[in-house]
């Protein structure tokens, strides 16, 4: 699951508007964030944070859309990136956590047993109440799309009343327990660029009657989580079916100047993405990462320590904070960036961290990194993408490396440290992830395949929305100290129970 608060791993509380075009256009999810401008958090914290996360994943027509984005970004503090869906008949609002590393959409219901009732987040939380909805129905077990969500481990069948259920639980002992719900998600579509229309799909959400650890907490408290992974139960797959949005979405983070981004259903167009595929298969986002490289120069790293097998692999994880590298590519990767500082900076150890004092551009001292997949597809980082600054000392500022060692676990996450101001685009047609260096705060085009073949383009940023919720500064510093324990797309729960 992925974030925090059962999903993955961290950066960005984001407040989203969630936005389809029909007839196979895109929808916008466009993310507000909110975080303290301190620095008050170390590496060796978020490095627990992201632990915590990690052990509770799961086992198992053309038209403009357009959201102002607002909201502050900080690397050392945390929140999560959640969305507004409307659900039900008349329609409700649930603010659900956005998570890649999950398939389900739940909600918390109006018999839930532990669901908290308030959120420190400043958001009015609701139940759905499946007997208030004239469209609500249950899903049984001989329905076609809980068997397919039992394929998936997903589903089960409930023997006494022949409905279909599920159990989600988590490796820090929280979870959640519910039962199968086919009710209307109901959406905003602009339509030639002016017209907005209401729109709405039936989907199968789950309704939690249950929750327990985590969960339960009401200072990060959200009404549900939004599944975005590759199952037939995803949002994203239940969409695509209904011929409502591709099988496809993507984002760019912003890293700077305020943070912020976007999320679409649909690919972002850009002529300098480069994919590489998918490892089949899995229950994440997989990618096959061959080498690294500094400063053109190939680190002396066996390819097969990349190598995706039952508890290893490269997983692209937007719900992390840091990035994290199997225990064999680590000491090599920290070795050679310091190898390649001068001699004249001051360096330290942190807690485990190597960290330097820096009094000039990170970028005039600190090598570019080259993260090279299968396809031929390279990911660069400049030194901002992998360092990250603890604190200030009058003129100068201590930098340390983001990167953190997953000792006995060949497994390589990468976070927001290393996804922001690129777009990302998730292709689950194709089975490919592609990617550029990008600035997020610019527009974008997205296309989707239309039923005459044609493509069709929304350029966002250009357009305001009134309705995007704003908070000011103090509000602010609130849902970033309140949520850090939350957020979006995760990976298997063998990482560290």
């Amino acid at each position: 699951m992925a974030a925090s608060f059962p999903a993955g791993i961290l950066i960005a509380v984001a407040l989203l508007r969630l936005t389809a075009v029909l007839c196979d256009f895109p929808a916008t999810l466009t993310l507000e964030r909110a975080f303290p401008s301190n620095h008050g958090v170390e590496l060796n914290q978020l490095r627990a944070r992201d632990k915590v996360r990690h052990g509770r994943m799961l086992q198992s027509s053309g038209g403009v859309v357009d959201f102002s984005v607002d909201g502050t970004f900080d690397p050392f503090l945390v929140g999560l990136y959640f969305t507004r869906v409307q659900l039900g008949s008349p329609p409700r609002e649930f603010y659900v956590q956005i998570d890649t590393g999950s398939d389900v959409l739940w909600v918390g219901c109006s018999s839930c047993n532990g669901c908290p009732e308030t959120s420190g987040l400043q958001i009015q939380l609701n139940f759905f109440d499946p007997q208030s909805s004239s469209t609500a129905s249950s899903i049984s077990c001989s329905d076609q799309r809980c068997s397919n969500g039992v394929q998936s481990s997903d589903a089960s069948c409930s023997s006494q009343n022949n409905q279909c259920i599920y159990t989600f639980q988590y490796g820090d002992g929280s979870g959640t327990s519910g039962y199968y719900v086919s009710d209307l998600m109901h959406f905003d579509s602009i339509l030639e660029g002016s017209v907005t229309t209401n729109a709405s799909a039936p989907i199968v959400f789950g309704c939690s009657n249950q929750q327990t650890g985590d969960l339960t907490k009401s200072d990060r408290a959200v009404d549900g989580i939004f599944g975005f992974g590759q199952q037939d139960m995803s949002a994203i797959s239940q969409l695509s079916s209904q011929g409502l949005a591709p099988r496809a979405f993507s984002h760019c983070l912003k890293g700077e100047n305020g943070g912020g981004g976007i999320l679409v259903l649909g690919e972002i167009e850009e002529p300098n993405i480069v994919y590489s595929p998918l490892v089949p298969s899995q229950p994440h986002y997989n990618l096959n990462l061959q080498s690294i490289s500094i400063n053109g120069q190939t680190l002396p790293i066996d390819p097969e320590v990349f190598a995706t097998s039952s508890n290893r692999g490269t997983i692209i994880d937007s719900g992390t904070t840091l990035a994290y590298l199997a225990e064999e590519a680590y000491d090599p990767f920290i070795s050679a960036i310091t190898s390649v500082v001068p001699q004249s900076v001051r360096s330290f150890s942190s807690r485990g961290n190597q960290c330097y004092v820096i009094t000039s551009s990170v970028t005039d001292i600190f090598p570019q990194v080259s993260l090279n997949f299968a396809g031929a597809a390279s990911m660069i980082l400049r030194p901002q993408d992998y360092l990250v600054q603890q604190n200030t000392m009058g003129s100068a500022a201590a930098w340390c490396i983001g990167f953190q060692k997953i000792q006995g676990q060949g497994i390589t996450i990468l976070g927001d440290l290393v996804l922001k101001d690129k777009i990302f685009v998730y292709d689950l047609a194709n089975q490919r992830i592609g990617w550029s260096n990008y600035d997020c705060s610019m527009s974008v085009n997205v296309s989707a395949s239309s039923n005459t073949g044609r493509s069709e383009y929304v350029n966002t940023g250009q357009l305001s929305d009134g309705t995007s919720l704003h908070r000011n500064p103090y509000q602010l510093i609130t849902l970033g100290l309140l949520a850090f324990l939350m957020h979006i797309s995760t990976i298997h729960s063998f990482l560290f129970l």
